[in-house]
């Protein structure tokens, strides 16, 4: 009922659109809004430069499309961009991919993730559960090696939220969602200016639900729960006629459920200990920008502290639920120590080189962690401690060349130094260092507003080590690995003014593929135990291509369209069973993704949104070949505005689509099958939700 609902409505707004001509905005107005969307500004580049003259394959969501999703966390908008997946298992999920690489594994916690999360200045790498979007500016997603900005972190892109600007700039308001599911969730933001040279902004966000899962046992629909609050504090100046400052303190605390695992794969569970998953962070920076006549000289200080822990009922049961049934808990316990320091000189016009046709930029950067491990698990002799302090130090440098009007040279270099003490209480001591490089050079071309880039990248991941105590010395570490990118694109209008293009074709080798894989042990008590690896196999191909359209259809409706191709593989690996890999498809790698988005103006006041995902068939794991299905869902909202009032009515998996979010290979935990390994199991994603959220805007 509800598809057909859907579609006919669907149906009905197309026809419309065709046959309407009044109540609506005029022609200027609607096209300078597309051509806004095309010369937003990019944030993670030493430059400003616009999103059509980048030479690399983005997607920013600016506001508009953000708060379309009515989104918490960064878990329920990247699914809208081509060639990007997301993996969860508790309550967030701590990973994302880029064109197949990245990592997946909820318990393994890699320390060296492959896609870089920052939020604003602070680096958030392998810590995407405090993904949270609240007054936020822009999402930015950079796919491709990211080596001369980002280094060891950045070897299959980066993800970058930017917070709304300090001052009197952007708006104040307060909003409150209320939603099925015991969801409600309340943010506010304001600012203003102190005097002619300083500004604040404060913003706070709660996000409460109750989520998806029933514990029968205990008679509760609340134990795989959301309950998140963070706060941002920033204040942004003028030391000087020169030198502006600026202070940002963030603070997180994320006491969610984790409650996932249910015997008959139906959200259903019966654990007697309903797991946690928590994340308290601390956060300060400080940035200072001194302009000089040669050019902006900067210095980013940030200091993160970050408390992390997450267990969960590995039996899946209560005790006494069958005779040959077992007792077990498994939690982690992580304090993370994290300081940074950047130094970066970014030319003037006055200081370019070659008779000013060179830009250029310089710097040096600086990150040491400092990460405590506890790990308390029923099957252990006794806790399991461990203590892994990485230091990263490195020094880069850009320049851009202008070889003619329409001809420009970008040449980036990163050499970065990496190396990590590691100590546990099994007696396990080893010691690591190493350097490598990474960079880009890309030629840019201009035409009658047409944007050609063709380059050539490197990206890098330091090596690490596999944290679980029960992981043989063997395979306990695991080598860097390296990512070469040659990607050709394109940006512009396409046949008319009223419809743009961004197209990109890109193809990866990789070396010294670092993939995830498992051990299956047998307890002393005959029981099943799961253990998560990370190891490196010979070689990997990724490649594929990356389309995003915008078309003002009509005056008064937009539709923007995304679709993204992939192909990846590895070779040349040995899984920890033995078994010899030849050529394997890699794991969380769609072959196709794809998004539709459609903004219809109904009114002056009333807009109807639609957003579409789609993802193709993937591997959940290159250690096993269980396959997550291909995958359509639909959000949608109606928002009502009114003067400083808005409102949204709004639906989220509209029709209900069964998705998973993970799953394990052919393996059963349900003593009353005698724990035959001949099934594969699943996470269930979220199913429809809706709700109406309310926003005043002073």
């Amino acid at each position: 009922m509800y598809k057909n609902l859907f579609t006919l409505t669907l149906i009905a707004s197309s026809l419309s659109a065709y046959a309407q001509s009044t109540d609506v905005q005029n022609i200027d107005d609607a096209d300078a809004s597309t051509h806004d969307i095309e010369r937003i500004l990019v944030s993670g580049d030493f430059r400003e430069v616009t999103l059509d003259q980048l030479s690399a394959s983005a997607t920013i969501l600016n506001q508009a499309r953000l708060s379309s999703r009515q989104p918490s966390h960064i878990d329920s908008v990247l699914n809208s961009v081509p060639n990007v997946n997301f993996s969860a298992g508790a309550s967030r999920g701590r990973f994302i991919q880029i064109r197949g690489i990245g990592e997946r594994s909820q318990f393994a916690e890699p320390i060296n993730p492959s896609v870089s999360f920052i939020v604003d200045e602070f680096d958030f790498s392998g810590l995407a559960a405090a993904g949270l979007i609240f007054d936020t500016q822009q999402l930015d997603v950079y796919r491709g090696p990211q080596a001369t900005l980002y280094g060891t972190g950045a070897l299959a892109g980066a993800v970058k939220l930017s917070s709304n600007k300090v001052g009197s700039e952007s708006p104040k308001y307060v909003e409150a969602r209320l939603g099925s599911k015991d969801s409600y969730r309340v943010e506010a933001a304001a600012g203003d200016d102190i005097n002619t040279d300083w500004g604040y902004r404060v913003a706070l966000v709660h996000n409460r639900s109750d989520g998806f899962v029933e514990n029968i046992y205990l008679n509760r629909d609340d134990t795989n729960n959301i309950d998140e609050t963070a706060m941002r504090l920033s204040v942004e100046g003028n030391a000087d006629e020169r030198t502006t400052l600026a202070f940002t303190y963030r603070w997180y605390d994320i006491d969610n459920g984790y409650d996932a695992f249910s015997l008959d794969n139906d959200n259903k569970t019966l654990s007697d200990e309903p797991g946690f998953d928590e994340h308290q962070t601390h956060a300060v920076s400080a940035r200072s920008t001194t302009r000089t006549h040669a050019g902006d000289f900067i210095l980013i200080a940030t200091h993160a502290s970050h408390n992390i822990a997450y267990g969960y009922d590995e039996d899946w049961t209560y005790t006494g639920f069958h005779p040959w049934g077992y007792t077990s808990f498994d939690a982690y316990y992580r304090e993370v120590e994290t300081q940074t320091g950047e130094v970066r000189f970014v030319s003037s016009e006055n200081a370019a080189l070659l008779n000013g046709k060179t830009d250029w930029t310089i710097g040096a950067f600086y990150k040491g962690s400092e990460e405590a491990l506890l790990r308390q698990y029923t099957y252990l002799d006794g806790d399991f401690r461990s203590e892994y302090t990485p230091t990263t130090t490195a020094i880069y440098g850009q320049t851009d060349t202008r070889l003619s009007d329409n001809l420009t040279l970008v040449a980036g270099l990163r050499l970065e130094n990496y190396d990590f003490d590691y100590a546990d209480n099994d007696g396990l001591t080893r010691a690591f260092d190493t350097t490598m490089v990474g960079g880009k050079l890309a030629l840019q071309y201009t035409q009658n507003d047409h944007f050609y880039y063709a380059s050539v990248s490197r990206g890098f991941k330091g090596a690490g080590f596999n944290t679980d105590s029960r992981v043989s010395d063997e395979q306990r570490f695991y080598d860097e690995e390296y990512n070469w990118n040659y990607e050709v694109g394109v940006k512009g209008p396409l046949l008319s003014d009223v419809l743009s293009a961004r197209a990109a074709i890109f193809y990866m080798d990789r070396t010294d593929t670092q993939i995830s894989d498992f051990d299956v042990i047998t307890r002393d008590d005959g029981t099943a135990g799961f253990v998560d690896i990370i190891d490196n196999a010979d070689l990997g191909t990724n490649k594929g291509a990356e389309l995003e359209l915008v078309w003002l259809a009509l005056e008064n409706w937009q539709l923007n369209a995304s679709v993204g191709y992939l192909s990846a593989t590895f070779e040349g690996y040995t899984l920890a069973d033995g078994t010899q890999v030849n050529e394997q498809r890699q794991a969380q790698s769609p072959k196709w993704t794809a998004n539709l988005y459609s903004e219809y103006l109904l009114t002056d006041s009333i807009t109807w949104r639609v957003d579409v995902d789609y993802k193709d068939t993937y591997r959940f794991s290159d250690g096993h070949d269980v396959m997550a299905p291909s995958t359509t869902l639909v959000n949608s909202e109606l928002l009502i505005e009114n003067g400083p009032w808005q409102t949204s009515l709004w639906i989220q998996n509209a029709f209900d689509r069964t998705y998973y979010t993970r799953g394990f290979g052919g393996f059963s935990n349900d003593p009353r099958d005698e724990y035959a390994f001949n099934e594969p199991y699943y996470q269930l994603g979220n199913g429809r939700q809706y709700g109406v959220t309310v926003k005043y805007e002073f």
